[in-house]
């Protein structure tokens, strides 16, 4: 190879940058699929609320899932299922996901939002707007929420 031919070199710089292209385009075609899956999730958890199905919320949320509430309490998934499971403990009447947005990085994804719901939680009456931070991981195949976070907006 003579490093004084330009039109080789031209063309391993043109062969470099569309490979690099193809990788990017690769990675991002990946990234779209797993936001599509976690914003499906999101949309899913408020069917689930409506519906009080505790079956969505075994599968998932991974065994050692944590929740910092709006009210300043962490919450095990264990909890959580338990506050599900009684109806006069748990409803909900109405709930909107609004400004979702998904970054993912690698194995792990970061679902930020707005949630305006009207509950009732422990035997109360909860109507509020909070900010919510959930985080996914890729475990075995699946996408499993592994924490989560709400506080709640100022009025």
């Amino acid at each position: 190879m003579n490093a004084k031919n330009p039109v080789l070199w031209i063309s391993f710089f043109v062969i470099a940058l569309f490979a690099g292209l193809g990788v990017t385009r690769a990675q991002t075609g990946t990234n779209a699929d797993v936001v599509a899956t976690i914003t499906n999730l999101e949309n899913d958890a408020v069917k689930a609320d409506l519906a009080g199905d505790t079956a969505f919320y075994q599968k998932a949320l991974a065994e050692d899932w944590t929740r910092g509430d709006s009210d300043g309490t962490f919450y095990t998934k264990a909890e959580v299922m338990k506050l599900m499971a009684d109806a006069n403990d748990f409803k909900t009447n109405s709930e909107n996901l609004s400004e979702l947005k998904v970054r993912v990085y690698g194995n792990t994804a970061v679902a930020t939002y707005k949630d305006t719901y009207d509950i009732l939680f422990k035997g109360e009456h909860r109507a509020h707007t909070i900010i919510g931070t959930d985080t996914f991981v890729k475990m075995g195949g699946e996408w499993k929420q592994v924490a989560s976070h709400g506080a709640s907006v100022a009025k």
